[in-house]
């Protein structure tokens, strides 16, 4: 063979080796997504991290009020006075009620008003409106008198405390009744005084 034909053989050879190494290149791996994902781990609660809320406080009840009981009277020495119970002594009528020779006897009568309505109730139908506690021969008269005035601060005994110009009487110049505290023996001329537990005073001028 000729020079020639061998340096065409071996071309073609070379360009044939060639073309088989090209196909014979190996492809590029398909690439796949992992069928799991990516590996997960948990992590571990820390105590207290994560606050808890508060309850609601629930609103504290309000106590329901006590009603007041109605004012009643406390057996005394004449007993119990009964309903309705006298409002507030507000005038002490006191007059001379005998001249006598020697002294004179001095009356008081507590009076309550102006109370038109507790007047009526208690039996006076006439319109006034300042009364006694009581009707005279009420049986109760003398129980709301007393729960009415109180107690003599000198005798202790239920009705009014007597003053001669300012004291108490002494036995010498006034002298407390024997029997009753609403009457007094007024001996010496001056001014005399009949007083509620409240000092509401009733003034008698005695000029013998």
């Amino acid at each position: 063979m000729g020079k020639l034909s061998l340096i065409a053989a071996a071309a073609a050879l070379l360009l044939i080796g060639c073309h088989t190494i090209t196909e014979e290149l190996p492809t590029q791996p398909t690439k796949t997504t992992p069928s799991q994902g990516l590996l997960t781990i948990p992590i571990p609660a820390i105590p207290g991290a994560t606050p808890t809320p508060k309850p609601t406080p629930a609103p504290t009840p309000t106590p329901a009020a006590t009603p007041t009981p109605s004012p009643s009277a406390s057996p005394g020495t004449f007993g119990q006075c009964g309903d309705p119970l006298p409002p507030p002594v507000t005038q002490m009528a006191a007059k001379v009620h005998i001249r006598g020779a020697n002294r004179w006897v001095l009356d008081s009568t507590p009076l309550v008003g102006p109370d038109g309505a507790y007047c009526r109730q208690i039996g006076f139908t006439d319109g006034r409106l300042y009364c006694p506690v009581r009707a005279e021969g009420a049986k109760d008269r003398s129980a709301c008198e007393e729960y009415a005035i109180g107690y003599a601060e000198d005798t202790k005994r239920p009705g009014p405390t007597w003053y001669f110009n300012g004291a108490l009487c002494d036995g010498v110049k006034c002298e407390n009744h024997e029997d009753n505290q609403y009457l007094l023996y007024a001996i010496a001329g001056g001014r005399y005084q009949a007083c509620t537990k409240d000092d509401v005073c009733g003034v008698v001028d005695v000029d013998r």
